[in-house]
């Protein structure tokens, strides 16, 4: 496996203000190598879960737009798309911690578009860089 050290401090540092259950918890898990697995595993479940959530409060704005909501459809297909295949690339040496460090690149960049979609759900009405309406 060759994940860089920097790396892998850039993918701990990232993931783990995400929950309760962050990935500075993980470090203290039982159960080895699987057991870390496994915690890095659902702290990435819990930033898709509050992917998800955000992306549906996203998709209810634009509910009364159907051609920016095709727009966000086909972006975050894309998204995903890139997500799974960066962290395929980081991750394409293997080894024993590659369980691991793929859920971590995955909490990693979803964090990243976490950020995009809060950013979105907090612009200011007419601002030409945000293609989702002000809350009501």
């Amino acid at each position: 496996m060759k994940l860089s050290t920097g790396l892998f401090a850039l993918l701990l540092g990232t993931a783990a203000p995400l929950s309760t259950a962050s990935a500075e918890d993980c470090g203290s898990v039982s159960g080895g190598q699987a057991g870390m697995n496994e915690c890095y595993g659902n702290v990435f479940k819990k930033a898709d879960a509050e992917l998800n959530k955000l992306y549906k409060e996203i998709e209810a704005r634009l509910k009364d737009d159907p051609d920016t909501t095709k727009l966000l459809v086909t972006a975050q297909k894309a998204w995903v798309a890139y997500r799974d295949g960066e962290c395929d690339f980081q991750t394409a040496g293997g080894g024993s911690i590659a369980g691991m460090a793929y859920p971590m690149c995955q909490t990693a960049i979803t964090q990243s578009r976490i950020d995009d979609f809060k950013g979105y759900l907090k612009c200011e009405e007419g601002d030409p860089n945000c293609p989702v309406p002000a809350a009501n």
